[in-house]
């Protein structure tokens, strides 16, 4: 459980100061709690007591409600019951007088839920009541969620804690994109990281779903898109609706993606006459920027999109619409004497002009079927609309550039969870960060928000799940709460917890780990197996890509797919190996610890031997195995200088720096993340001083002088 630390230093502070003696003398202030609430609400303020849950709960709607009111009411007592293990009554109680639960909505959301839509709720836990009001059934939705996280036990019971919360988003937009073309990602996969959004109150499926690799939407229009360009693997109309009803259902708007005029290959192998080149054309396997690009010149393709948009929109009823706009490398408008021809006579000086003048058709066209459009950094030209949000994966200043110009904007970049950096990157970028800090007030209104993005280049619906969650919810904190909230440690503390929720509310990012690995060995998990496997995670950014060639088609079964993007255990090293390096004292209490988890990772390696060659999927691992052994040993070693004062021999400090050099690159695309805490040893143990001031000078001593 948590709250930020400066809120609750000066909730204590108040309770102290109105606590006071009759002597006014002040009382000290009990122990601030810790919460597990992530995101962290806008103002919390702990209270004394606690509410029990037993068999008896029961929850009311007072005032306005609506199905959807009823249903998020249902979800959550049957997950409370699930989470408690204790039978509950599922159901809004018919008496209000019996509701221990008393949820209080003032009045109706809206018909189509808006960026601007009203998320905010207040929730008061005492002993006897739960209170939670809103205007809006959103701000019940965004309660509910908070209330579940409060759910604890102790030696007594499960219960809530006493407390007071006023809360409300930092920004408006709080976007989850799935890249669904690149790797198909069944329906389920959708519905169940709509419910992890919800539960850290995320508020934006940003739903890609064309690219050269895929075209995922039934068009009974043109049916040779999906008929042609999906390997039959897309989404009915019924089921798009199916989904987007579940979003509602939990206060989560839908924005489609169809980019365009570039990473449009899919499109073009049923309908080739959209191209800039002549075809034919096939579904693209392999990853990258491609040539096979609309052609803007031709009266035909408007008519082709508007008949389209006019087929799709109704599918999805959010007022925005995502044009893609990314990464149109013009080699085939380049081929093209006609398209060159064109641009001449529109006076249009470069392929800029042309793209924009490409954007400016096809955002009348949205208008005409009601949307605004949303497009990635490369939309942003003179003559653009203002309506139109630029979406920025270039950086806040891009985002800022775009405010200053007139423009809405959300960011993403530093929200790509597909690079697989640590929760606590993503956590500490800021949509107000860097440029985007210096805008006018006036201009720092325009930046709406941000969205994690999870492109599909080395993902499978087998661990989706793995490679956004739990770090997502590091960024929809970021989102929400506010911006001083910044604590990276007590943020992973909550993310642990959020983690188990999430796995309870039907996500597979702790469970497929295990199932990944007991398919490369074909037998139960050997623990040597693990071992490894916790200490080690994926290539970052694009590295992947540059060590062996993929395509869509390429098996992901590898212990690089199956590992978790963040190793929690070699981030809990190095954590031990700073408090052991800071003082004498973290010295003498980290290094049993220490010493147990090196000895693990040095003995590992023959075990998980005799298991690499057993397999073909594992027997890249025999070097990684390997290095981590030897720096496991080498750790022991720092340490036992460490312990006794002495300083190694210069031979010694060599050999370690080649180890470290060596053991540092990547091997079968996987990174030994115990390097930085065994790196921190060593270097400490070449600082220490030597000769000791005496022979009697123990090690607590020693390090004392260090």
């Amino acid at each position: 459980m948590n709250v930020s630390k400066a809120v609750l230093s000066l909730v204590a502070a108040l309770l102290a100061c109105a606590s006071a003696a009759p002597q006014d003398q002040p009382v000290p202030a009990p122990p601030a709690p810790q919460f597990d609430l992530l995101p962290v609400p806008a103002t919390l303020s702990p209270a004394q007591g606690k509410f029990m849950i037993d068999a008896g709960f029961r929850a009311a709607c007072i005032g306005y409600s609506e199905p959807r009111l009823d249903r998020a009411l249902k979800r959550f007592l049957l997950r409370l019951q699930e989470r408690t293990g204790i039978p509950l009554t599922v159901g809004p109680s018919t008496t209000t007088g019996r509701a221990q639960l008393e949820i209080r909505c003032h009045g109706a959301g809206e018909r189509v839920q808006s960026v601007s839509a009203d998320e905010t709720y207040t929730l008061v836990v005492t002993p006897d009541r739960i209170l939670l009001d809103a205007r809006a059934p959103l701000g019940i939705l965004r309660g509910l969620e908070t209330l579940l996280q409060l759910t604890d036990l102790d030696r007594g019971s499960f219960h809530f804690p006493a407390v007071s919360i006023e809360d409300r988003p930092r920004f408006p937009w709080r976007g989850l994109m799935i890249d669904v073309a690149r790797h198909w990602q069944p329906v389920e996969v959708i519905r169940r990281n709509l419910d992890a959004m919800a539960a850290v109150k995320m508020n934006v499926l940003h739903w890609h779903l064309s690219e050269d690799q895929g075209f995922r939407i039934e068009s009974r229009k043109f049916p040779r898109l999906h008929g042609e360009g999906s390997d039959g693997l897309y989404y009915t109309q019924e089921q798009i609706r199916e989904v987007v009803a579940h979003a509602r259902e939990r206060g989560i708007r839908v924005v489609p993606e169809f980019d365009m005029p570039g990473h449009t290959t899919a499109w073009f192998v049923g309908h080739p006459e959209l191209a800039s080149a002549p075809g034919p054309y096939a579904v693209e396997r392999g990853w990258g920027v491609f040539d096979p690009c609309m052609d803007p010149t031709r009266e035909e393709v408007y008519a082709f999109l508007d008949a389209f948009l006019g087929e799709i929109v109704p599918l999805f009823p959010d007022a925005y619409w995502h044009v893609g706009g990314d990464e149109v490398n013009g080699r085939q408008w380049n081929a093209s004497a006609r398209i060159s021809a064109f641009k001449k006579r529109r006076a249009l000086k470069d392929n800029e002009d042309l793209q924009a003048y490409f954007n400016t058709r096809l955002v009348s066209l949205l208008t005409k079927h009601g949307k605004k459009a949303v497009g990635w950094d490369e939309i942003l030209h003179p003559g653009l609309p203002k309506s139109a949000v630029i979406q920025s994966w270039r950086g806040q200043a891009s985002l800022a550039q775009a405010a200053q110009q007139g423009y809405a904007g959300i960011l993403s970049w530093g929200y790509y969870l597909d690079h697989l950096r640590p929760a606590s990157f993503h956590y500490l970028v800021d949509p107000m960060g860097q440029r985007a800090a210096a805008l006018s007030e006036k201009d720092r209104t325009r930046i709406l928000g941000g969205e994690a993005c999870m492109w599909g280049e080395y993902i499978t619906y087998e661990n989706i799940d793995s490679r956004i969650w739990p770090r997502a919810a590091a960024v929809a904190e970021r989102l929400w709460s506010h911006e001083t909230v910044r604590d990276v440690d007590d943020m992973y503390r909550r993310l642990d917890a959020v983690g188990r929720d999430l796995e309870a509310l039907g996500l597979h990012h702790r469970s497929v780990y295990p199932q990944m690995m007991q398919r490369m060995t074909g037998t139960d998990v050997p623990e040597a197996l693990k071992i490894l496997g916790d200490i080690v995670e994926p290539v970052k950014q694009l590295a992947r890509g540059r060590m062996r060639k993929y395509t869509s088609l390429t098996p992901m079964n590898r212990l690089v797919d199956a590992v978790a993007p963040e190793s929690d255990r070699a981030r809990e090293f190095t954590r031990r190996v700073d408090l052991a390096l800071a003082t004498a004292a973290g010295l003498a209490q980290q290094a049993a610890d220490l010493r147990r988890w090196l000895t693990l990772w040095r003995d590992n390696h023959p075990a998980l031997r005799l298991v690499l060659q057993d397999s073909f999927l594992l027997g890249e691992l025999e070097t990684l195995s390997e290095n981590v052994s030897l720096l496991a040993n080498v750790g022991i070693q720092a340490l036992e200088y460490l312990e006794s004062g002495r300083r190694p021999p210069e031979t010694w400090s060599g050999e370690q720096a080649a180890l470290l050099q060596r053991a540092d690159r990547a091997q079968a695309e996987l990174l030994i993340m115990i390097i930085p805490g065994v790196r921190k040893l060593i270097a400490a143990a070449n600082q220490r001083p030597t000769p000791l001031s005496s022979p009697g000078e123990n090690a607590a001593s020693a390090a004392q002088r260090f």
